[in-house]
Order: structure tokens, then C-alpha cells, then sequence
């Protein structure tokens, strides 16, 4: 019984036509996530200095940015 459910369900599945718009979805999706490294990741020293400053202020020592290895 439950076989046959899931038979159905998956032919079902892979006659709707929807596939088209979730990949339409993943592209988006892919495109924002490109948007958010190039723009966050030169705020990201900005952050690092305010941080660094807050923490020297408070009497630690200023930490460094990680180094990134090709």
C-alpha cells in the first residue's frame, strides 16, 4: 500500500512542470549569494577595525584579520 502511494507520488512529481521555476529559484538564489560576498566582504575590515577598537578601549589587544590562502 504504501509502495504505491509512493510510486504514485513520485510519478506525480516528475509529471509537473514546476521543476522549471524551481530552478529558476536556485539561480536567484545563487545570484544574491554572489551579491553578498562581493559587497560584504570588504565591509568585513571595517567591522573588524570598529571591533578592534572597542576592544583595545577596553584593554585587550587588537586581533588580526585571517589569512586567506588561494
Amino acid at each position: 500500500m504504501f509502495l504505491e502511494y509512493l510510486m504514485m507520488r513520485v510519478r506525480l512529481f516528475l509529471a509537473r512542470t514546476d521543476a522549471a521555476s524551481a530552478i529558476e529559484y536556485a539561480i536567484v538564489v545563487a545570484m544574491v549569494a554572489v551579491v553578498v560576498v562581493v559587497f560584504v566582504t570588504p565591509v568585513g575590515g571595517r567591522v573588524l577595525a570598529i571591533f578592534n577598537n572597542i576592544l583595545v578601549a577596553l584593554g585587550g589587544a587588537a586581533q588580526t584579520a585571517p589569512v586567506q590562502t588561494p
